[in-house]
């Protein structure tokens, strides 16, 4: 999973694909777990995520990404997949993300092939936005799959370049110390925001353009608070963004 530390938003293709999008973010140590085992009697497909899903294809799948992530990989039957989240969907650390890699990942895996993050992390986001028109961005994906922290660069074709970010130990340390994170019981659709800041974005609504190339600027200005060690001034971008991002 993971928490973004500032850009948020601006890695959506109708904002990327005009100007470019930043994002900054840190994958946290709450995890998607995935276990993918044949199945020796029979060809059925067994799913376990909140329900149980028990079918004879891969098209009679309810669940999307279990579904095209089966598609993708070439797999057809035969085999049993369990999902257990530390955290609940629609709590906003990017728990759809962190399913679809670990489940790509597990499913290579069972296949013995090796994949790179990168693969893993395209692979999700042509899931996702390609097949299934998600009105999301690529943060998610890549930050889950490269883990860290780490800048994503999305330039005007939606080409995503990523970078570490240089932090140091003893700010790292500090920010493990200084960060709490609750959980509040709130859920949410992430893609029902999503829609409407996409067709904002779409119309150039001035006031939310404006405000998305703030949160780009601020996510610049977070990448060099937290490289120089200064989080006080962190803390106080951090504020910044959220009082921008409510908008």
């Amino acid at each position: 999973m993971r928490i973004p530390l500032g850009g948020g938003g601006t890695d959506l293709p109708s904002y990327s694909s005009k100007y470019g999008g930043f994002v900054i973010s840190a994958a946290i140590d709450k995890y998607t777990f995935i276990t993918v085992n044949r199945r020796k009697l029979d060809r059925l497909i067994r799913a376990s995520y909140s329900k149980t899903e028990i079918v004879d294809a891969v098209d009679k799948l309810q669940h999307p990404l279990i579904r095209e992530a089966l598609r993708l990989t070439g797999l057809d039957g035969g085999l049993e997949i369990t999902s257990i989240g530390d955290i609940p969907g629609g709590s906003g650390a990017g728990s759809s993300a962190s399913f679809t890699v670990g489940l790509l990942h597990a499913l290579h895996a069972l296949k013995r092939e090796q994949v790179s993050q990168w693969r893993l992390a395209e692979e999700a986001c042509r899931i996702e936005l390609d097949v299934l028109k998600e009105p999301i961005g690529k943060h998610d994906q890549f930050i889950t799959a490269i883990g860290g922290i780490t800048c994503l660069d999305i330039d005007r074709t939606n080409h995503v370049s990523t970078f570490p970010a240089a932090v140091s130990e003893d700010a790292l340390e500090q920010l493990d110390q200084s960060l709490l994170l609750f959980y509040t019981g709130i859920v949410r659709r992430t893609g029902e925001v999503l829609q409407a800041q996409n067709r904002a974005a779409n119309e150039s609504h001035p006031r939310v353009m404006d405000a998305l190339h703030r949160i780009k600027e601020i996510g610049w200005e977070i990448k060099g608070a937290l490289e120089r060690g200064d989080l006080r001034r962190f803390g106080e971008l951090m504020h910044t963004h959220w009082e921008v991002k409510k908008q």
